[in-house]
């Protein structure tokens, strides 16, 4: 078995030299962490359910004319992905008050807020991924003006699909954070999203209960984190022989610590 060059890990994935110029592949491995990887466990099976949650909602994406850099999955942990040059950014879109949000502007946690808020983070874990404004953006040149214009319409559009789409199987989208990058065919560029978006990256509330169905059970140690993102796929319908639910009956992951 020839062994593959490995481009870059980072704290969830692996990427790898693709088969083809100008492609990688996506490997999701089962490494929880959370606070800048100060806080580290493997939980079996996690990048199996992220891979596969990322995929479907990356297609639908598709479907609607989001541009992304995924081409096609090619087993239960990994993905072909175009190979684009990542903005340093992280892109987060808010919807209701929670985390560091809540807690940096003393906001009651669940309150929705008055409209979607985008907020920008420079990418470097070893300052803590600080917050930016778009002044900071295009002083240093992450991106342009015209960059950051396309990446928060593409933002809010990616948040008005996830919305209904999550609220079709009774979840609410409290935010999420994605990653865009730049795909260049000879001298032409466009912006597409890159990373994933998965329980690991989104905050998912069941709507009846409140029950959190992401990365804050491990944050948090709730426990039943890998049940909790079971609990997404099920609905969502990615699981072997789970077919996606329609109308109520889902059976709700416990919120109480183990």
């Amino acid at each position: 078995m020839n062994k593959r060059r490995r481009v870059y890990e980072g704290k969830a994935k692996v990427l790898y030299e693709g088969p083809e110029p100008g492609t990688l592949i996506q490997h999701f491995k089962d490494d929880a962490t959370a606070f800048n990887n100060k806080k580290h466990a493997l939980i079996e099976g996690k990048g199996v359910l992220n891979n596969r949650i990322c995929e479907y909602i990356f297609l639908r994406l598709g479907e609607i004319g989001v541009p992304t850099h995924f081409l096609r999955s090619l087993n239960m942990r990994e993905q072909l992905i175009r190979e684009v040059e990542i903005i340093p950014l992280e892109v987060v879109v808010r919807n209701v008050a929670a985390g560091s949000l809540a807690q940096r502007l003393g906001l009651e946690e669940g309150k929705p807020l008055p409209r979607q808020i985008v907020e920008f983070y420079y990418k470097n874990d070893e300052l803590g991924d600080p917050m930016v404004t778009e002044e900071h953006i295009t002083a240093f040149g992450w991106a342009t003006p015209q960059e950051i214009d396309e990446i928060l319409a593409l933002a809010l559009r990616i948040n008005d699909f996830l919305v209904g789409l999550f609220l079709g199987i009774g979840i609410r989208l409290v935010d999420f954070k994605i990653e865009f990058g730049r795909e260049w065919d000879n001298e032409q560029m466009r912006i597409v999203l890159a990373d994933e978006i998965s329980p690991d990256c989104c905050r998912l509330w069941d709507i009846a209960t409140s029950d959190k169905l992401d990365k804050d059970r491990f944050r948090r140690d709730m426990g039943g984190v890998l049940e909790a993102y079971q609990e997404v796929a099920r609905r969502l319908g990615v699981l072997a022989g789970s077919p996606r639910p329609r109308g109520s009956g889902p059976v709700l992951v416990s919120s109480k610590p183990n």
